[in-house]
C-alpha cells in the first residue's frame, strides 16, 4: 500500500505553519553549514595526502631520503633545471637563487644554492615549501639536503646562503628537458597560534 501524504491541517493558523516551515528550513541550513565547515577543515590536509601519494602540485620529499640514491649518470643526456622563488606577503625575507638555471646530466648529484637575506629588524622564524613542474618530473627529482625540511630562524639582518641538494633519476622520461624546483618562503606558525 502506498503511502499517502499528510495534507496541512488548514484549521492550524497559517502563522504556526510559516513557522514550523521557518525552523525546520532553518535545522536544514544549519546541518548543511556544519557538513561544508567539516569538509573545508578535513579539504587541506585530504589535499596534502593525495599530493604526496600521486605526486601532483609538484609536491616532493618533505624529508631527506634516508639512503642516497645512487644512478649511473647518464651523461648523453642534459636537462635544463631552473630555480626560482618567492616570499608570501608579509614576510621580511628575501629569497633568490645563486643560479637561475643549470645544465645537469640525469643520474648526478647536484647542489645548487638560494640566498636567503632577513630584510626586518627582527629575528624571523619560517619555512619554504617546495614545488617542482612539470608535475610528472617531481617522482624523479630525490632531494638529499634542503633547508625546506626544516623551519628556518634568521636574526636581524641575517644573511645565509641555503643549499639543496638533489639528483634527477635516469629514469625520468626523455621528452622532460626542463624540471623548475621553486621555493615559497612562509612565516612559521608561532605555537599558541
Amino acid at each position: 500500500m502506498p503511502i499517502q501524504p499528510v495534507a496541512p491541517d488548514l484549521n492550524e493558523p497559517a502563522e504556526d505553519r510559516r513557522r514550523r516551515a521557518n525552523y525546520r528550513l532553518g535545522v536544514r541550513l544549519a546541518c548543511v553549514a556544519v557538513v561544508f565547515a567539516a569538509f573545508g577543515f578535513a579539504m587541506a590536509p585530504l589535499y596534502d595526502v593525495f599530493c604526496r601519494l600521486t605526486g601532483l602540485n609538484g609536491r616532493t620529499n618533505a624529508v631527506a631520503a634516508a639512503v642516497t640514491p645512487r644512478y649511473a649518470v647518464d651523461e648523453h643526456r642534459w636537462i635544463k633545471v631552473e630555480f626560482m622563488s618567492h616570499t608570501m606577503p608579509g614576510v621580511p625575507i628575501e629569497l633568490e637563487p645563486e643560479r637561475f638555471s643549470m645544465e645537469i646530466h640525469p643520474g648526478a648529484l647536484i647542489r645548487a644554492n638560494y640566498v636567503a637575506h632577513n630584510r626586518g629588524d627582527r629575528t624571523f622564524v619560517g619555512q619554504a615549501v617546495p614545488s617542482i613542474t612539470p608535475a610528472t618530473a617531481t617522482r624523479y627529482v630525490q632531494k638529499i639536503q634542503c633547508f625546506c625540511f626544516s623551519q628556518q630562524t634568521f636574526g636581524p639582518g641575517e644573511r645565509r646562503t641555503l643549499p639543496v641538494v638533489f639528483v634527477i633519476s635516469p629514469k625520468m622520461d626523455a621528452d622532460l628537458r626542463t624540471v623548475t624546483l621553486s621555493y615559497t618562503f612562509f612565516a612559521a606558525p608561532q605555537p599558541g597560534t
